[in-house]
């Protein structure tokens, strides 16, 4: 078994105020793969280094199994660490970077050769285990750090941004051998990440965090389809969920003019009347030419039109104000850069179909059945998961 609890755990930093890690509690099954997403400076990679042991904790406790790590020295807890920078000995070999923690232990020349040699062709790393690191690409070099922690056959892995440093179709590539890696090996894994698209791939579980706290653990479609608050939903998704400020009346809300009914199991608790922030998915907004006749209408100017083949991004203006997050989300948003004149920017995920131009009307639909509906003062998800 290796199952990982933390329980509580925080860490102040000296000198800081704001702790960067502040009552987390989190269980990782036995062979789970987690991974922890969030911004930068949200405290994920100090949460993974203190469950590493190469950060001390300022509260809480952490268990591995049966057996309380919390004080433990790194070498003594049985982990593995796969870091950015792959941290391999340049002056060593392939089988010999591989090799050198278990040397290290002591261990016999037979199990090492024997671990070395699984590993490698574990890895795809056969023919290359006489060559040395500058003799490698970036993706041989990542396999080799993957292999050194796997030759050692610890009770989890820990990585931290282990593809960040690859170009994007390599890290697609990387993705995909970890993923495998993963099925073959059943080891309990903690990845850290800000990359969105590596946290929906390749995690079982995602914990999306914010500011120190763990906002929502959950498996990854879940976290898209049922965000609990404005943070997770403007930060799971690409393009990022539109968000617009609305108000509730009998049987539906209203955004820019428009009056959309609701579903009854999208209405929320709150009056008519009530102020409400409005989330709608890019791929949620359809070329009316190809929607349901009877779905809700926005005649729009595209101002933007980014065709690229399977889809085609439309980027356009509301007749209303820009979302303001005022600390709801924890994030500058992408539209909000692009805001010059204080009203709302939306993008839709059209159908390659469509003839949507750039300076030119089209007409959108919008499926109120997915619709989400936050409290503009607590962010909080109005619609029930």
């Amino acid at each position: 078994m290796a199952e990982i609890a933390v329980d509580g755990v925080s860490k102040l930093f000296p000198g800081n105020s704001t702790p960067a890690v502040d009552d987390v509690s989190l269980t990782i099954a036995d062979g789970e793969f987690l991974v922890l997403v969030g911004p930068s400076g949200c405290g994920k990679t100090t949460l993974l280094r203190m469950v590493a042991g190469l950060e001390s904790t300022s509260a809480g406790r952490i268990r591995l199994a049966d057996r309380d790590i919390t004080d433990v020295p790194p070498k003594d807890r049985d982990l593995a660490m796969v870091f950015q920078n792959y941290a391999l000995y340049p002056h060593m070999t392939v089988f010999d970077n591989l090799a050198y923690a278990l040397r290290v232990r002591r261990t016999s020349k037979a199990e090492v050769a024997r671990r070395v040699n699984d590993a490698a062709r574990l890895l795809g790393l056969d023919e290359l285990l006489e060559r040395k690191p500058s003799a490698l690409s970036g993706g041989q070099r990542q396999r080799v750090a993957m292999g050194r922690a796997i030759v050692r056959e610890p009770a989890a892995f820990m990585m931290d941004e282990p593809l960040s440093n690859l170009d994007a179709k390599l890290r697609v590539a990387m993705r995909a051998s970890l993923a495998q890696l993963h099925a073959r090996l059943r080891t309990t894994t903690i990845y850290v990440t800000h990359d969105q698209t590596e946290a929906m791939t390749l995690g079982e579980r995602v914990a999306v965090m914010r500011d120190g706290r763990v906002q929502q653990v959950d498996e990854p479609q879940r976290l898209y389809r049922a965000p609990v608050n404005l943070f997770v939903a403007a930060f799971i998704g690409s393009p990022a969920m539109n968000l617009i400020n609305g108000t509730l009346h009998e049987g539906g809300v209203r955004i820019a003019g428009l009056d959309i009914p609701l579903p009854r199991d999208r209405r929320p608790p709150a009056p008519p009347g009530g102020d409400v922030v409005v989330g709608i998915r890019p791929e949620d907004l359809a070329d009316a030419a190809f929607a349901n006749g009877s779905s809700p209408r926005l005649r729009v100017t595209a101002d933007v039109v980014e065709d690229l083949g399977s889809d085609t991004y439309v980027v356009f203006k509301l007749d209303a104000p820009a979302f303001r997050a005022h600390g709801a989300t924890g994030s500058q948003r992408s539209d909000e850069v692009f805001d010059l004149d204080g009203r709302a920017v939306f993008n839709a995920r059209l159908d390659s179909r469509t003839c949507a131009h750039a300076g030119e009307p089209i007409d959108l639909a919008i499926d109120p059945g997915r619709l989400y509906l936050f409290d503009p003062a607590s962010g909080r998800s109005l619609v029930a998961a």
